[in-house]
């Protein structure tokens, strides 16, 4: 499971480092695409196939659902670390995110998201400001 957030440059390149935390948890391949809350989703390639199968049992007569997977799958770039521990993300990817210089790489325990700083920042501090009312929903709901 990943966890924790660590901040970390894209170079001129558009590479980035994953920390090593995370890094020993994966191997050197990784699928990336586009994540909810304009951030960049990455999976090991078991958390793909995963991803995958939950994917397949959307009703392929729904347009939402088909929407849904082109935008992900279509989206979506097996990537392979160098050996400074760094993947190439995506011109499509970066664009998505917003990303251009500073990111944050946070675990979200069976998948990575990385994020824009500034998108973060924004994003957490709104999340924050709500968590306890969340939370009561969440519990009230039975999820």
């Amino acid at each position: 499971m990943f966890m924790g957030q660590y901040l970390h440059n894209l170079d001129e390149k558009g590479r980035i480092i994953i920390p090593t935390k995370i890094r020993e948890q994966l191997t050197s391949t990784v699928v990336v695409t586009i994540g909810f809350d304009k951030c960049i989703s990455l999976y090991s390639m078991e958390g793909w196939e995963k991803f995958q199968t939950s994917l397949l049992t959307l009703p392929a007569n729904s347009q939402d659902a088909r929407k849904h997977v082109r935008l992900i799958v279509g989206s979506a770039s097996t990537l392979e670390f160098d050996k400074q521990g760094r993947i190439n993300l995506p011109s499509n990817l970066l664009s998505h995110a917003g990303a251009s210089k500073e990111c944050v790489v946070v675990g979200v325990l069976d998948h990575v998201e990385i994020w824009c700083k500034e998108v973060w920042d924004k994003y957490q501090n709104e999340a924050m400001d709500d968590m306890e009312e969340i939370a009561e929903k969440l519990l009230q709901s039975g999820n």
